[in-house]
């Protein structure tokens, strides 16, 4: 919400020297969040001001239309002469006033304005657009043209108001009274302690028999109705100055009369109106529920197809709105058109203000993924109490500005109810806040909230119709805590009961993420949702079970439906992001859950409210829900290990990758088989397949290596990008939780280098194998610690891999001879397995 400072004063009236910086510190500590303040005009400086255009000469010979004027902007200049200005646009011709900045002037920006020649001829200033000082769009995309009646050489900057402060309020979903000016003006209020000019306080005649007929079928879905009429509107009548520039400063664009009044009220009060033109609504508007499969046309000129539940707005033909979302093409207020026979356009209008049940209003505007500014609020609590209010200050704004004559009929449909009253002891606010705050307090402060309170000890509050948020003792001590402020809270910890703490899963979680951030990986939480064109990009087969996604019924997102098989999307997602602003050398990771769904799919029960679920109904949940094995990532791209006085650096590959699986590994108590494999974004030559062993039998559990050309490409990822992933869970139900502790020999190690040639395709891994099954027992380590390839002198297609062999036994110290046959027993079984031979 936007909140102009000088619309905020008009109803609280703040010390002159209050800035919005001001302001914005009292509401943040009042509980509101505002986000900026923005300052308007802060840079802009004059001579702005209104001019006559006299002449224009239209200049031949560019690419573009170019006009030569001279304009009558009175004394500014000093001189009173014209001012001769080149212009491109279109949009006004001789007569109009315009808004002229003059030499030696600074627009929005820093743009300095002078005296220069172009297009063959000298312009002395420039006339402007609304862009071009900062207002915002107001729908013309061309020059400002003001009123005829405007002063000519009459400061623009006070005349458009560009100067001010903008509050940008983020409105939680549960402070919808603050989605207007009168809202924020209450917090305002409370939070300086000065008094409140509600704009909803206003005379309203009561409602009559001679109003527009209307018929509410459905008390439920709309459980309060206004209409009104205006009539005789001129259809030429133009939204002022002062109220076009107050909806761009609240961010909305100025339309027409008719529209921009009702657009002005809802923001003023916060009570979302409509307007119909009169002549268009055929018989007594309704209120009811859609048939399924009715059609309406909304004001945005798509045809909806409607739903049993949407709450729409009828006359005699069917559907005319959809109710509390927005109205229908049919109804529309017509914009003024010049003909032969004078100016054509609404001049008869019916206002509807009407308040609409939250719910259904939320689930309409989702199901047509149709968000308005109606809809915002509605969804989020509108005072029902103000819809006669706004509906009086839409017919008198009407009556003001277009001439129009409100017609005595009033109607106003009520559909009985109570207001709602909360039992509080006086004491509660205290206990909730470990604050002694007091009886005193606490009623002055729910006073201020707009609550009725009576009682001592037991105090009974009627909540103010405008805080439908406030239904339970709870939300009363919130608003005495909030109002008292947060930061006078005290700060203490809580303490833990003896005898719990980290459950065994939670530990190896908490270590696998100490174990990568020490190996120099930054963790990257990422949103669990997915597009399904995101598995063509990573190269998975038609079949591959990755692709069975779960989707979401209402996704935040329509471009990701879908929940996360994998969590390298969202790796590679942000690597990718951080690699296009300048982070090249990268080490990513991540830990967490992806959704696999059930072979059998169970529709979810509801559980019920007023008792405990059964173990059954429990078990009946779970099993709707998909498998959520918890995985873990890792992402690397660029150097891994940095160049410097200390040496050459290196780039990150696959060996690093498939390092990190080892690092989890170890953490998990496993024993992770590493061996060549092929699969999806990987590529097929630098892909290494990682296996457990469990109960006799082998099991993938995740992949590492370089990823494939094409992958990157489709990503958008950097050359070499490495990627691994490891089903975490399976690692834990294989491993040893137990933290082993080293065992330290006495007796000394006997080092055996061996060096062994094979062809290039037998991976080292394979050969490693060999070696270490039959190097026996007394091996203690092995480490591969060069590669060797020279066709020459061991052969085309072969390769060198030398190893360290590190053996030595518990109780003795190894002779030479038993150091020997243990390597030699080792390269012969790696002869064997892999037709290795020792390098001569």
């Amino acid at each position: 919400m936007r909140v102009p400072l000088s619309w905020l004063r008009e109803y609280v009236d703040l010390p002159a020297t209050e800035t919005g910086r001001d302001v914005q510190a009292k509401l943040i500590s009042a509980g509101l969040e505002v986000e900026t303040v923005e300052q308007l005009g802060a840079d802009l400086k004059g001579p702005l001001v209104v001019g006559q255009v006299l002449t224009i000469e239209e200049l031949e010979g560019f690419k573009k239309p170019i006009r030569f004027c001279t304009v009558d902007v009175g004394q500014a200049n000093g001189t009173g002469e014209p001012q001769e200005i080149v212009c491109g646009a279109r949009n006004f011709q001789v007569g109009d006033k315009v808004v002229v900045v003059l030499p030696g002037a600074t627009l929005p920006g820093g743009f300095s304005i002078a005296a220069r020649k172009t297009y063959g001829k000298t312009s002395h200033g420039m006339i402007c657009s609304s862009d071009e000082l900062g207002m915002g769009d107001d729908g013309t995309h061309g020059i400002i043209v003001l009123p005829p009646e405007t002063e000519v050489g009459k400061d623009a900057i006070e005349l458009l108001e560009l100067v001010d402060e903008v509050l940008d309020i983020a409105v939680t979903a549960n402070r919808g009274d603050c989605l207007s000016i009168r809202g924020v003006a209450r917090e305002t209020a409370i939070a300086y302690g000065l008094p409140l000019r509600d704009p909803a306080l206003i005379d309203v005649p009561a409602p009559n028999a001679y109003g527009y007929p209307v018929q509410v079928t459905d008390p439920f879905g709309c459980d309060r109705f206004t209409a009104r009429t205006v009539t005789g509107l001129r259809p030429e009548a133009r939204s002022p100055i002062w109220l076009q520039r107050r909806l761009q400063k609240v961010g909305m664009r100025p339309i027409s009369l008719a529209v921009d009044v009702t657009n002005y009220v809802m923001m003023e009060l916060g009570q979302p109106l409509h307007a119909y033109d009169r002549s268009l609504v055929q018989g007594t508007i309704g209120v009811r529920r859609a048939q399924e499969g009715e059609k309406l046309v909304t004001l945005d000129g798509v045809e909806r197809t409607l739903h049993a539940e949407d709450l729409v707005i009828t006359d005699e033909r069917g559907p005319i709105g959809l109710a509390g979302v927005m109205g229908g093409a049919n109804t529309e207020i017509a914009d003024h058109e010049v003909t032969e026979d004078g100016v054509n356009g609404t001049s008869d209008v019916v206002i509807e203000a009407a308040h609409f049940d939250a719910v259904s209003i939320a689930r309409t505007a989702r199901r047509h993924k149709l968000l308005s500014e109606a809809s915002r609020r509605f969804e989020r609590g509108v005072d029902p109490q103000a819809a006669a209010a706004a509906a009086q200050r839409t017919v008198d704004l009407l009556v003001l500005l277009a001439g129009g004559t409100a017609e005595a009929g009033v109607t106003e449909i009520i559909a009985p109810s109570a207001p709602h009253t909360i039992t509080l002891p006086a004491g509660h606010p205290d206990k909730v806040a470990g604050v002694d705050y007091g009886r005193e307090t606490v009623v002055r402060r729910l006073q201020q909230v707009g609550c009725d309170v009576y009682g001592q000890d037991e105090l009974l509050v009627t909540v103010p119709s405008w805080r439908p948020d406030l239904v339970d003792p709870n939300d009363l001590a919130e608003e005495v805590i909030r109002l008292e402020g947060y930061e006078n809270l005290p700060s203490t910890l809580p303490k833990l009961p003896s005898g719990r703490g980290l459950t065994h899963r939670q530990r190896l979680h908490r270590r696998v993420g100490r174990a990568l951030a020490g190996a120099g990986y930054v963790e990257a939480p990422n949103y669990p949702f997915v597009s399904e064109q995101v598995f063509d990009q990573l190269g998975l087969e038609a079949d591959d079970p990755a692709r069975r996604v779960v989707k979401l019924v209402n996704p935040l997102s329509d471009e990701e439906p879908a929940l996360r098989t994998t969590l390298l999307p969202g790796l590679l997602g942000a690597l990718r992001r951080n690699d296009g602003r300048g982070s090249h050398d990268l080490a990513l990771f991540e830990t967490g859950l992806v959704f696999l769904p059930r072979e059998e799919s169970h529709g979810a029960t509801h559980l019920p409210v007023d008792r405990r679920p059964t173990d059954e109904e429990i078990a009946a949940l779970n099993a709707a829900l998909p498998e959520q094995p918890r995985h873990v990532a890792v992402v690397l791209a660029g150097a891994r290990e940095q160049a410097g006085w200390w040496g050459k650096g290196r780039p990150a590959d696959w060996a690093d990758a498939v390092e990190a699986a080892r690092a989890v590994a170890r953490e998990a108590g496993a024993e992770l088989i590493v061996r060549k494999g092929q699969y999806g974004p990987w590529h097929p030559g630098r892909c290494a397949e990682l296996v457990v062993a469990a109960d006799g039998a082998e099991r993938v559990v995740g992949h590492a290596g370089e990823l494939h050309p094409r992958v990157l490409k489709a990503l958008g990822l950097p050359e070499r990008t490495c990627a691994m992933e490891l089903d975490l869970d399976a690692l834990e139900a294989v491993g040893d939780g137990v933290p082993q502790a080293p065992g330290i020999s006495t007796f000394p190690v006997a080092t055996q280098d061996v060096a062994l040639v094979v062809d290039k395709p037998v991976p080292a891994v394979e050969v490693e194998a060999a070696l270490r099954e039959g190097a026996g027992e007394l091996l203690e380590s092995i480490r591969l610690f060069d590669v060797y390839e020279n066709a020459e002198q061991l052969g085309e297609g072969r390769k060198s891999l030398a190893y360290a062999l590190r053996f030595r036994a518990a109780d003795r110290t190894l002779t030479v001879d038993e150091a020997s046959a243990a390597r030699d027993a080792a390269v012969a079984l790696a002869g064997e397995r892999t037709g290795a031979v020792l390098r001569g």
